[in-house]
């Protein structure tokens, strides 16, 4: 390289052109290299090529993919990458972003997106990241600490949060506005994986910002509580919740009207709809044709506790229900999706003179529909040992299940998993 250079400065000599003086950006250039942050970005690169030195040509090594691979999984292809969901807090200075999106791209990760929260002297920065497979929770986290972030939070994300930000939101906006059993779910859309619960009750005038809870007025009544272990909620995120549920609250209550028909074997037909508390009386005919055992395989308790139930299970608030109605105009069957937490549960409830005709699994499969267009990741449902139909009706599904058994009770678990994210 020095002989290089010594011929070029003999050549301008013989030409009669001078030398190429020092270009200006060179100055705050080489004083920017000089500076602490870039030394720390130095080292960060050479943390990730350590970590990431078989990925470095696309390929993990089968201990690392292995390390990598969640529980009972099999370790990711050669190539392959991951969503991540990463929160990061960092000093309110210029150049603190900046520094993590560094440390991030020397590790090959790709930010598809980011959020930002401020906090007066401090900002959490929210990233939508897709990384090597090989690479580990504590990977990131190790190397945006090393860049200067705290408080630094993991998870997998998966192909519902590549959804662009702002069409997320209006479509969250739009799902509420049109059904008032979509606010918990939208909800949940808007501040990722929480907790929900509706507290009946007095409603406050106003919500609260509690660390990791939230506490919203219910537009039905009482207060919606959210709740989300080990990540505070921000002020961006209670106004946003806020706006959410003042909007539905100006809408007041609403439930679609979409009818379907339902062909039954022996050629007759009935209806499926939408159900709510409009349907009290109805429903409470039905509970009356009923036998003692059909309900009490469906509420797993005293029967004679089961109309106080139904009150409850037609709020929108809980979930949604859908109803079968008969060609007379009387319900025959409800299938109810209910919001449990974070969780979701499927419940059957089919009048004996119409049982086994395909009612309840073709209810099953539109609560199923409706969970994974609400972003639910699982349905469970909660049966007898005995009942075999609705363990036979879970299977009928053709979703991979996982089964709990304890005391003569059995917890079906269906996986409703979204596509996978294809190598980039």
């Amino acid at each position: 390289m020095a002989d290089s250079a010594a011929k070029k400065t003999g050549d301008a000599k013989k030409t009669g052109h001078k030398a190429a003086p020092p270009r200006p950006w060179h100055r705050p250039l080489r004083a920017a290299r000089a500076a602490p942050w870039h030394r720390a970005l130095r080292a960060a690169r050479a943390g990730w090529r350590a970590w990431c030195a078989p990925a470095a040509s696309g390929v993990c090594d089968e201990e690392t993919a292995d390390a990598a691979a969640a529980p009972g999984q099999h370790s990711a292809p050669a190539g392959s990458r991951t969503l991540w969901r990463v929160r990061a807090t960092v000093r309110e200075e210029p150049g603190s972003l900046a520094r993590l999106c560094a440390a991030l791209a020397a590790g090959s990760v790709d930010v598809l997106a980011l959020q930002t929260h401020p906090l007066g002297d401090r900002t959490v920065d929210e990233f939508l990241l897709r990384a090597p497979a090989c690479l580990q929770a504590r990977d990131l986290a190790a190397a945006l600490t090393e860049a200067g972030g705290t408080g630094v939070h993991t998870e997998r994300a998966d192909a519902h949060d590549l959804v662009d930000t702002p069409a997320r939101v209006l479509g969250l906006a739009t799902r509420t506005a049109l059904d008032s059993a979509e606010l918990p779910l939208s909800l949940r859309g808007l501040l990722g994986r929480c907790r929900i619960r509706s507290v009946p009750g007095d409603t406050p005038a106003q919500g609260t910002l509690e660390g990791t809870s939230l506490r919203l007025p219910d537009p039905a009544g009482g207060e919606i509580v959210v709740e989300r272990p080990h990540v505070p909620f921000t002020p961006t995120e209670y106004a946003r919740a806020h706006a959410l549920v003042e909007f539905d609250a100006s809408l007041g209550r609403r439930t679609p009207r979409h009818t379907d028909a339902l062909a039954l074997p022996e050629g007759l037909s009935v209806t499926v709809r939408r159900a709510d508390e409009g349907d009290l009386e109805a429903a409470l005919a039905m509970h009356a044709r009923c036998s003692h055992h059909t309900l009490g395989r469906r509420y797993h308790g005293p029967v004679r506790d089961a109309d106080s139930y139904l009150r409850h299970l037609l709020s929108p608030r809980f979930g949604r229900t859908l109803a079968v109605e008969s060609a007379a105009g009387e319900l025959v069957a409800l299938g109810h999706l209910l919001w449990d937490g974070d969780e979701t549960e499927a419940a059957l409830l089919v009048e004996d003179a119409w049982q086994r005709r395909g009612i309840g699994s073709a209810l099953l499969r539109r609560l199923t529909h409706l969970a994974r267009e609400g972003g639910c990741h699982s349905v469970y449902a909660v049966t007898q040992a005995s009942h075999t139909g609705m363990v036979a009706t879970m299977r009928g599904l053709g979703l991979p299940l996982d089964y709990q058994v304890e005391e003569g009770t059995v917890v079906v678990t269906a996986a409703l998993e979204p596509t996978a994210v294809a190598p980039r």
